[in-house]
């Protein structure tokens, strides 16, 4: 079944690193997935830019809203994400404590499913 690997990071702290750590850190999240893929759990990863090149769209009374990033009230961004198959929430649990990322970020495990439906 579908999990859903969120890389919740801090806001800036891309900023802190060279561009060398930060090739560094993306190179290991690369070579990750490449385990993932080669083991035959991954669906899909991406990884994402900056939440200052970022919008938010809502729609409320009829009206659209767009506001355009950064957002004032985040103190975390999604920095990208794996879709991962496993066969229950240990084993995406267990992917997410070898997922690089959790050495500088959150890495939040959440199961594919529908919305209206609490599991």
């Amino acid at each position: 079944m579908p999990y859903m690997l969120l890389v919740v990071e801090p806001i800036g702290q891309r900023q802190t690193r060279s561009l060398a750590e930060g090739r560094a850190a993306y190179d290991a999240m690369r070579g990750f997935a490449g385990e993932l893929q080669q083991r035959g759990q991954l669906i899909a990863v991406e990884a994402l830019t900056s939440h200052h090149v970022a919008a938010r769209v809502d729609k409320r009374d009829g009206r659209t809203r767009v506001i355009d990033g950064p957002f004032a009230e985040a103190k975390e961004m999604v920095g990208g994400f794996f879709l991962v198959d496993c066969a229950t929430q240990a084993e995406a649990l267990d992917l997410a404590a070898e997922c690089p990322a959790a050495a500088w970020a959150t890495v939040e495990v959440r199961k594919v499913g529908t919305c209206y439906e609490d599991f």
